[in-house]
């Protein structure tokens, strides 16, 4: 036990800290606590004294806490709990509640203890519930105002409005929520990063379609087609690109949720490449050129055809968006008894040797093309697909000198 001086030097501290503080002796015997700890567990003063510490902790929970605790004890190191673990404390009137704990050892005359900080933190696990409901209601709400957007241009401009609305009511409830949580260590960092890439990705398109809308209003003349035509065609490839957007967010979901059906035919490689280029066509900018360097009009395949036309699809736009004007992209096909291999190569930007390591992670963008619309997403796609379809993607590239991206598919998917 303390001296009456020591106890009330500790009282004394322990009553200035507004977190709930227990000081237990190596038997798990409660020798002293704060009135913040009476508060929070519902116990009146004095009551907790003398007390198992197992009084605090809910029954499911109880063995293994003893155990964690009898081992830091063994230790006599501090030490910091809830950080990568749920933890849960027990009220006097049996209601379980989440908590953080600091443990930290100490000695007087011979004599060790312990002395336990705890924090409620069901306020901040309530903001965190908040921020997953809102960030899903907005996802939704994202994929559902997408679907309807190549039909629909009329109303694209009240579309972008009403998207400019919803993403400042999740900015303003993530600012207020950040309030409570600025002690939590990134606390949904993909959601997160997730919705501020969405918010980004869709904003530009949606501003440049609504800017050639109004724009197209004011060239009704027969002498204006011409202008007519450009507005149209930067609508058209905005449109194109929220297309892919969605397509891509949509299949992240179901790759990860293994809901993928593939649908194996016979088709010919040239078919795809045709169908590809033509939409590729929307995208090119000034002086590109998309040229097929090798024979492959009878080069055929088993395979699902509309992921290798995604393949193709992701792999030729951005040979087109990391390449200036002027500059042509080549496309190659080759086939033994075993694979078909495709090579598309741009003589662009090229990956910096630092970045290539993780160019296929979810969301990674190389330093040099941060400031080039992307989402991230496109190659961990397509990459995954093609391994399920027992194929491969690879790629060679140069920083300032370009980029060739390989595919490799079996001709027959078994």
């Amino acid at each position: 036990m303390f001296s009456k001086p020591e106890k009330i030097v500790f009282e004394t501290l322990f009553e200035a800290i507004s977190e709930a503080v227990v000081v237990v002796d190596e038997f798990q015997k409660i020798k002293i606590v704060n009135s913040s700890c009476e508060n929070i567990y519902g116990y009146d003063k004095g009551e907790l004294l003398e007390e198992p510490l197992e009084i605090l902790i809910p029954k499911k929970h109880k063995k293994k806490y003893i155990s964690y605790f009898e081992s830091f004890f063994n230790s006599k190191k501090k030490r910091q709990m809830g950080e990568d673990y749920d933890l849960y404390a027990l009220n006097k009137n049996n209601s379980i509640f989440p908590v953080e704990m600091g443990l930290n050892p100490f000695e007087i005359q011979g004599k060790h203890y312990v002395m336990i900080l705890i924090v409620d933190i069901t306020v901040r696990k309530q903001k965190s519930l908040e921020i997953i409901r809102l960030n899903t209601k907005l996802e939704n709400i994202v994929k559902e105002r997408t679907r309807s957007l190549s039909n629909t241009v009329g109303k694209l401009e009240k579309m972008n409005q009403q998207l400019d609305e919803e993403n400042k009511k999740r900015i303003e409830a993530e600012n207020k929520a950040q309030i409570t949580l600025k002690k939590e260590r990134n606390l949904n960092e993909l959601q997160t990063k997730f919705l501020s890439m969405v918010s980004h990705e869709f904003k530009t398109p949606l501003t440049g379609i609504s800017v050639s809308t109004m724009l197209l209003q004011k060239y009704s003349l027969t002498n204006q087609q011409k202008k007519r035509e450009k507005y149209i065609s930067i609508i058209n490839s905005k449109v194109h690109y929220l297309n892919g957007i969605l397509n891509n967010f949509l299949s992240i979901e179901k790759l990860e949720k293994k809901e993928i059906r593939y649908d194996i035919t016979t088709f010919f490689i040239k078919d795809v490449i045709d169908e590809v280029i033509n939409g590729a066509n929307l995208l090119i900018k000034e002086g590109q050129k998309i040229i097929c360097i090798s024979n492959f009009e009878n080069v055929s395949i088993s395979q699902d055809q509309r992921i290798i036309e995604l393949t193709l699809s992701n792999l030729i736009s951005n040979a087109i968006k990391y390449s200036l004007a002027n500059t042509t992209i080549f496309i190659a096909v080759g086939q033994d008894k075993t694979n078909t291999t495709i090579r598309i190569i741009d003589k662009g930007f090229g990956i910096p040797e630092k970045d290539q390591k993780n160019i296929f992670k979810r969301y990674f963008r190389a330093e040099n093309v941060l400031l080039i619309e992307g989402t991230g997403i496109g190659l961990n796609i397509i990459k995954t697909h093609l391994e399920n379809l027992g194929g491969k993607l690879d790629f060679k590239s140069k920083h300032n000198v370009g980029t060739t991206f390989i595919v490799t598919i079996p001709n027959k998917f078994s």
